[in-house]
């Protein structure tokens, strides 16, 4: 597969803000991480251990997390929908949870979120959800589009992630911005409720640098 032209930051729907993942923002992502991912989720020292490696390249950060807020009259969504159950498939990898009460706190009316590691040549994927109540509305694409304008500003040439392979709906989404399937993990992920674990797709999407 021929390197692709790095995709210009994304623009987000009216009401919704992509910023730093703060300290402040850790108790309401990682409720969101136990509902999104109830057989694997991230215990909060993974969170911590990872924002303490965030930062500047300049600076030595080899990590940067990110927050999808959400303002106005869509933060009353998130707020009634918030401690329901996991629902249906999410945008970005099939995460699935809800969201904090918007009242202007760090953490307020997170509905996404999503972590880059970068170690030139190379980027990963470290995480990716959104919410249900706020699926089809480009967000996991934001995400993702920053992830990969990231890991070109940082001098990768290669962007990596792993996703289910019984998640198609996520699988499409990193085919439409130019990922390619190169490697598979047999057993990787849990099955849960004694069903057999689930293999893991291993996809990447080659930079040009320079583009």
């Amino acid at each position: 597969m021929a390197p692709m032209l790095t995709p210009p930051d994304p623009v987000l729907p009216a009401g919704y803000t992509l910023r730093p993942m703060v300290w402040a923002d850790l108790p309401a992502v990682h409720a969101l991480e136990t509902r999104l991912f109830p057989q694997d989720a991230w215990p909060l020292h993974f969170f911590e251990d990872e924002l303490s490696q965030a930062g500047p390249q300049q600076d030595g950060g080899t990590r940067d997390y990110r927050v999808i807020e959400v303002h106005g009259p869509d933060a009353a969504d998130g707020k009634t929908q918030a401690g329901q159950p996991a629902g249906g498939a999410g945008e970005a990898d099939g995460r699935a949870g809800g969201a904090g009460e918007a009242d202007g706190r760090a953490g307020a009316g997170v509905v996404g979120y999503c972590g880059l590691m970068c170690v030139p040549p190379l980027a990963d994927v470290q995480t990716i959800a959104v919410v249900p109540e706020a699926e089809g509305r480009g967000l996991g694409t934001a995400m993702l589009q920053w992830m990969v304008a990231e890991a070109a500003r940082r001098g990768a040439r290669d962007v990596l992630l792993e996703v289910r392979a019984d998640n198609p709906r996520a699988q499409q989404l990193y085919l439409r911005h130019g990922f390619e399937h190169i490697h598979t993990r047999a057993g990787y992920y849990p099955g849960g409720h004694g069903a057999p674990p689930v293999d893991a797709l291993i996809m990447r999407r080659q930079l040009l640098q320079g583009g």
